[in-house]
């Protein structure tokens, strides 16, 4: 079989390439791909958790994070990035950054994200785009209320985080081939205004406790929250957007799936997780060996390029009973669509399941009939498992 995991005009055709995942799976599951340098594609469920929670042998801060090289002079700007940090650092910007997102924070919000999805549902009618009208909107107006920004920056952050994930995609860069670099910048300094605005007139919102020091005197520096608030705006954004997305594309591919849960809308709590699952909005991220290691029965050389693709883990059979079968049941459901544990598991993971049930809840209590309408357009990204359009039909 032909083995290309990277081919950004394949995912924008088809999302993420589930049959050469599933061969490599069973047949060569840590797997030397060529590429610009060459790096290892790790592809099973039990390979990817190890890589993810051993920092200390898989590093995200010697080549960063992302799949794509960057010069080492972007290099040590970004490392002030929590997602390009390794502990000890990384643990301690964690621990700051923690304190917007206790459980008591995200459960408080459930009420004001269920009357949002009501007000987004209200203006839906006839025929609807649902990544624009739905999906896009949601976790927008959400980041808006935890930064208490105002819901009318909604589009700018909306427009800031496309250019940045959307960098290889036509519909969405900043120039032909671009690398967002203009659209970070934009929301970098939106961040610094929004601190400077707190920093005058203190809130009750997550800027306030994060430009504040903690019970230990320590606090985030002006990058390392500008750098913050960037990573919130795309990650926040994207990973629920996404997953909405592919979650109703699923779920109309599936419509006995459908039936389901509007027969039973609270089925909505076990259906976000197998959304995230099936979906996998984040396809892949790239670690570097710190030092010689076999993984998988392959020797790795220190410095090599190691790249964990959770669209393939989530799809083990290993570990998920029929895996190939969504069952928006499904339970257990170990998935690994915000990350494999370790130091790296997505802040931001009760949220976005939050936000995806009551989302699902709603909609299947008020439109028991929507239908899609017509094909569904994807990101050109290998990054991002993205929908950039879906046509449905709510009445």
């Amino acid at each position: 079989m032909r083995i290309d995991l990277v081919d950004q005009d394949q995912y924008a055709q088809s999302g993420p390439p589930l049959d050469q995942l599933r061969w490599l799976r069973e047949n060569d599951p840590v797997y030397r791909h060529d590429d610009d340098p060459p790096f290892w594609a790790v592809t099973r469920y039990e390979d990817v958790v190890h890589v993810s929670r051993r920092s200390d042998l898989f590093s995200s801060e010697r080549r960063l994070a992302l799949f794509h090289e960057v010069p080492e002079e972007q290099r040590v700007f970004q490392r002030m990035m929590m997602l390009n940090q390794d502990p000890p650092e990384h643990t301690r910007r964690r621990s700051l950054v923690n304190r917007g997102f206790t459980p008591r924070t995200i459960g408080a919000l459930e009420q004001h994200i269920r009357d949002i999805c009501d007000d987004l549902l209200d203006k839906c009618s006839g025929e609807v785009d649902f990544v624009t009208e739905v999906a896009a909107p949601l976790p927008l107006y959400v980041i808006c209320e935890l930064l208490g920004a105002p819901v009318s920056d909604r589009d700018k952050l909306f427009s800031w985080s496309n250019r940045m994930i959307g960098a290889q995609d036509p519909d969405y860069a900043d120039t032909p081939g671009g690398e967002g670099g203009a659209a970070a910048m934009e929301l970098y300094a939106y961040a610094n205004e929004l601190a400077a605005q707190r920093r005058a007139n203190p809130r009750d919102d997550i800027v306030t406790r994060l430009i504040q020091p903690d019970e230990h005197g320590q606090t985030l520096d002006e990058n390392e929250f500008d750098l913050f608030v960037l990573l919130l705006v795309v990650a926040g954004n994207e990973t629920t957007r996404n997953a909405a997305s592919g979650g109703m594309l699923a779920l109309s591919d599936h419509p006995e799936q459908w039936e389901r849960l509007v027969a039973d809308p609270s089925m909505a709590r076990t259906a976000a997780d197998e959304i995230v699952r099936w979906v996998s909005p984040v396809n892949l991220f790239r670690r570097t060996a710190t030092q010689d290691l076999t993984l998988g029965g392959r020797e790795i050389k220190e410095n090599d390029k190691v790249v964990v693709f959770y669209s393939s883990a989530n799809r083990d059979s290993s570990v998920f009973p029929d895996p190939d079968v969504f069952d928006i049941g499904r339970d257990p459901n170990p998935h690994i669509g915000f990350g494999g544990g370790g130091a790296h598991f997505c802040l931001g993971n009760h949220l976005a399941k939050l936000e995806l049930r009551v989302l699902f809840e709603q909609l299947a209590r008020r439109y028991p009939r929507l239908r899609r309408t017509g094909e569904a357009r994807r990101l050109r990204s290998n990054f991002i498992n993205g929908i950039k359009e879906l046509p449905v039909k709510v009445n």
